[in-house]
This record gives structure tokens, C-alpha cells and sequence, in this order.
């Protein structure tokens, strides 16, 4: 093990937390490392649960008071795990403590947080990453391979979708996720953001958005009463509150270099559970993911035999494959988890070694920028030029 340490502290212990903490604590087992990480302080709201969460996970301690946290002198990086409506305060003051930061997408609620974030990052001169940690499957990185070995050739189209179902029930309550000032949007924030993300790491920036958005569920029961009664179906006496999100939006968009794409994402998807998949097609190729069979990429080849031609599955489980020399042998598969690994690895090598990291607070903005188009262009019905 490396001699050298970082302290880390995680604001935030739910479901992000969870997937963040094994990130800190496998990233070191599995790969060599030029510091290690130090699970130091786990920050939440509910003390019970935070100690629960400190013991399960080896944080050393625990606290209620991120700003507190932010200004310890002993923490090196801020993992910020919380809700994006507390993300631009937590970041801007961690920067400004010259902490680096690790931080869940989305960045923020709009592209002016954004920015503000990013600022006080560069002028701060820390390491920041946004964890779009699909980047990070060996499958979509080996896309970005035979992209840039020229395999596809000229890109024409990018078709993404990324569809859930976990709403479909109207007894379902108004959580935080469903309210536009604590989430920004609904799944084309949460979702798209990710699909966007993807696009622009594998096809390019985006230059135009169309968009249309639905609202299938305006009113749902309001947490606690509402929520008790989600189980057992929705009494009359529940009372209501008005869902100020979208539910599903479709986007139609231009790249730079000419490409169109379109972005489909839903809550309403029946039956899909979390449906991440895109299609890239070229004038030498094409490829196709499925996070469902993460493992693989399907890969079409204009340069095979007419007679041979088809698309082919690739197993991306070799050793030449990114990130997969540190885990099990070939056709041994990785889940789910091993992407938030993957990037606490290139985090902390980022720091020691002073390189670059991708995707960052520029990402971010970026990505922003043509989520906030989208939303007005669904808002006038024109096309939104992404400036």
C-alpha cells in the first residue's frame, strides 16, 4: 500500500453514499494506487442512521454539519453524495477550502450554478470530477476506441434512451425528486444528464436541441401521510401536493460535426427498471450498448465480407480492456458498482500525479447548457441554438 494518504469526507449517505463508499474502499484492494484513501467523516442528517452507515461502510466519524466538515483542516476531498439543489454551496465553499471534490451528477440545478462552481474550482486550482460513471464501463470505453481508431468512420446519428418505471403508480408520493426547485427537472436532468453526457464523450458537442416534454401525474400525496398510504393505495383524506416536474422528454438535437441524435427518457417506461442504451452509426460502422448487458458492445463492420457481415457481440471482459486487468479473469463480468470504483482510481491519480480528468466541472457546464436549451425549447417549440 502506498505511504502516502488522502483523507476523504462524504456528505451525503443514501444511495449515492453507499455506491461511493465501496468505490473508496475497493479502489485501493484492486488497483495500485498512488494514495489511499482515507474513509475519514461521514456526513448526514440523521444521526442514528449515519452511525449505522459510518459502521457498516469503516468511516472513522461522523458528522451533521457539512459546513463544519468543508473546513476541517485534515480532509483532503469532498465527496459530495447529497441531492443536486445542495450541490453549488457545498462545492463553491469546499473549493474555496481548497479541498478537491468528487461530486454526483447532476452538477446543479442550472448552468449558472454551473459555472459557479466551475469558477470557484479553477480559481482555486483543485481537482474536480463529475461522476457520469457510465463513461467509465470498459464496454463504452472501447466504443470510444474504435470511434477514434476511425472503425465507425464519419458518425451520422446517435439514438440514446435511458427509460425507468419507478413512478408509474399515482399513489407513488411527491418526493424531493418530483419538486422542480430541489431537482431542477425530472428524468431529463436526472437521466438525460447521463445520455448527454455520453453523447458528447463519444459523438461530440452538441450544436441544437428540439424537445418535447409530458406531465402524465400532476398531483401525488404529499411524504408522510401520503407516503403511508402509498402501500396500502390512497385513501380520499390523503392530501395532495402538484408534481413540478416533466415525467418522460424526447429531444431531436444537431452535433457540430453534423451528426443528429435524439434522446428518449421516461419514468413512465413500463417495465423498465433502469433501460440505459444507445446506438452510434457511421459510414464504416456501427455500435450499440445496453447498460442491462453492460459487459458487452455490439459492433457492426463495413469492412467484413458481405457474406459475414452482422453485428457482433463483444465480450469486454479481456485483459486489454480498460480497468478489467485489475479484476477477474476474462468472461468473469463486472457489475454495476466497478464503474464508481473506476473513477475513485483515476480521481486519486489525478491529484498525485497532476493530470486531467474528464468528465469535470467543464463537463458539466456544458452539459447543463443543452439540458436548460431542451427545456426551452420544449417551452416555445422552437430550436435552441446552444451557445
Amino acid at each position: 500500500m502506498p505511504e502516502k494518504t488522502l483523507n476523504v469526507a462524504i456528505i451525503g449517505t443514501r444511495f449515492m453514499g453507499k455506491a461511493h463508499s465501496s468505490a473508496w474502499l475497493n479502489a485501493p484492494r484492486f488497483f495500485d494506487l498512488p494514495a489511499r484513501p482515507v474513509l475519514k467523516v461521514a456526513c448526514g442528517q440523521d444521526r442514528d442512521y449515519l452511525q449505522s452507515f459510518a459502521d457498516t461502510w469503516g468511516w472513522e466519524e461522523i458528522e451533521t454539519d457539512w459546513e463544519k466538515v468543508v473546513a476541517r483542516p485534515d480532509i483532503d476531498i469532498i465527496d459530495i453524495s447529497v441531492p443536486q439543489h445542495l450541490h453549488r454551496d457545498i462545492a463553491v465553499a469546499a473549493a474555496r477550502a481548497g479541498k478537491h471534490i468528487f461530486c454526483e451528477k447532476p452538477q446543479a440545478l442550472t448552468v449558472q450554478q454551473s459555472q459557479e462552481m466551475l469558477e470557484a474550482a479553477r480559481s482555486a486550482g483543485i481537482v474536480h470530477y463529475l461522476n457520469h460513471n457510465y463513461r467509465r464501463v470498459p464496454a463504452v470505453m472501447l466504443a470510444r476506441q474504435l470511434i477514434d481508431e476511425g472503425k465507425i468512420g464519419r458518425i451520422y446519428h446517435w439514438r440514446g434512451a435511458y427509460l425507468q418505471s419507478w413512478i408509474t403508480d399515482p399513489n407513488f408520493p411527491l418526493t424531493w425528486n418530483l419538486r422542480q426547485e430541489l431537482a431542477g427537472a425530472g428524468p431529463h436532468i436526472d437521466l438525460n444528464s447521463h445520455s448527454i453526457d455520453l453523447a458528447r464523450f463519444l459523438v461530440g458537442e452538441i450544436a441544437q436541441v428540439s424537445a418535447m416534454v409530458a406531465h402524465f401525474i400532476t398531483e401525488r400525496p404529499l411524504p408522510g401521510k401520503g407516503a403511508a398510504t402509498f402501500s396500502a393505495g390512497r385513501s380520499e383524506q390523503s392530501e395532495m401536493g402538484r408534481v413540478t416536474v416533466e415525467d418522460a422528454a424526447f429531444l431531436v438535437v444537431r452535433f457540430e460535426n453534423g451528426a443528429l441524435g435524439s434522446f428518449d427518457t421516461s419514468r413512465f417506461a413500463t417495465g423498465r427498471k433502469n433501460y440505459n442504451t444507445f446506438e452510434i452509426y457511421g459510414s464504416k460502422g456501427a455500435i450499440t450498448f445496453d447498460l442491462e448487458r453492460m459487459n458487452e458492445l455490439q459492433y457492426f463492420s463495413e469492412d467484413d465480407p458481405p457474406y459475414a457481415q452482422g453485428f457482433r457481440s463483444i465480450l469486454a471482459t479481456e485483459s486489454v480492456h480498460a480497468y478489467v486487468a485489475n479484476w477477474w479473469p476474462p468472461g468473469h463480468i463486472i457489475g454495476y458498482e466497478h464503474e464508481f470504483t473506476h473513477a475513485v482510481v483515476d480521481f486519486v491519480k489525478a491529484i498525485v500525479e497532476k493530470t486531467p480528468i474528464r468528465p469535470n466541472f467543464e463537463d458539466g457546464v456544458a452539459g447543463m447548457k443543452v439540458i436548460e436549451a431542451a427545456l426551452q425549447a420544449a417551452a416555445t417549440g422552437q430550436t435552441v441554438s446552444i451557445t
